[in-house]
């Protein structure tokens, strides 16, 4: 996504507050981040833009691409990714550990079904094995697409002792994960589904059935890194400062999750 659209006059006041007072020059911010964070980022991205002036190029990808694209060496200004995958790069030395900012939270995994479909019973690690065991099909993300949320779910199966048995039953949404995998579960490609709650929220034709139970649950610390290679640090920092705002918040709180 890039966007490009200059500051307003009524705003310029809204920029000196973002960037700590100090007057930058319109840059652009290369952003790499994972999906979780796609609808905040799609919705705060231009209003950003319009505050500041700066333009911003953000490219979306799984947390296991994400890590393996910078890993490879691409160069970006700011990675917002699960913390797990930023602390590997301030151990690689590509981001300072007083650059990373927590932004946000999630809710963990979901799970969901056909919207009218009787609910299943959740309540408890018993519950879900039972339910996944009775389930004519499943769907989660492909684990071998590097998705955190997926890698978990399948560890989930692991400690239920039932991945084995799962494997027949489990169906890879053509769509990826996200919105395609409750589109899927919508469309009757997999009588339950397992995904980032929030992601599920805004899905059509689906019911949430709920959160996973107790300690199976997973919650992703979201954090964004400014990367020791940034080729502005200040506008980067802007960005950062950006998503602690009360209108980040706000945005965060209503796309399922909390602000950091």
């Amino acid at each position: 996504m890039k966007i490009r659209l200059f500051v307003a006059a009524a705003n310029i006041g809204f920029m000196f507050l973002v960037v700590g007072g100090i007057a930058v020059q319109a840059a652009e911010i290369k952003v790499l981040s994972s999906n979780q964070m796609k609808e905040v980022m799609e919705d705060l991205g231009p209003k950003f833009e319009r505050a500041t002036g700066h333009k911003l190029a953000i490219t979306f990808a799984g947390l296991g691409i994400v890590v393996k694209r910078v890993q490879g060496g691409d160069t970006v200004d700011v990675v917002i990714i699960p913390r797990e995958g930023i602390d590997g790069f301030v151990k690689d030395g590509k981001a300072a550990a007083g650059n990373v900012t927590v932004v946000a939270r999630s809710r963990g995994l979901g799970v969901a079904v056909r919207k009218g479909a009787p609910k299943p019973d959740i309540s408890s690690p018993e519950a879900l094995k039972r339910t996944l065991l009775a389930a004519k099909s499943i769907t989660y993300g492909n684990p071998a697409g590097g998705g955190g949320s997926a890698k978990h779910f399948a560890r989930v199966l692991d400690r239920l002792g039932i991945a084995n048995e799962m494997k027949s039953k489990t169906v890879f949404s053509p769509g990826g994960a996200g919105a395609g995998l409750g589109k899927f579960v919508a469309n009757g490609g997999a009588e339950i589904g397992v995904h980032q709650y929030h992601e599920l929220i805004p899905v059509a034709g689906i019911d949430l059935v709920g959160p996973l139970p107790g300690d199976l649950q997973e919650i992703n610390v979201l954090s964004a890194a400014i990367m020791t290679g940034a080729k502005d640090a200040g506008a980067s920092k802007a960005l950062v400062n950006f998503l602690r705002t009360p209108e980040a918040a706000a945005v965060i709180k209503a796309k399922g999750m909390e602000p950091g």
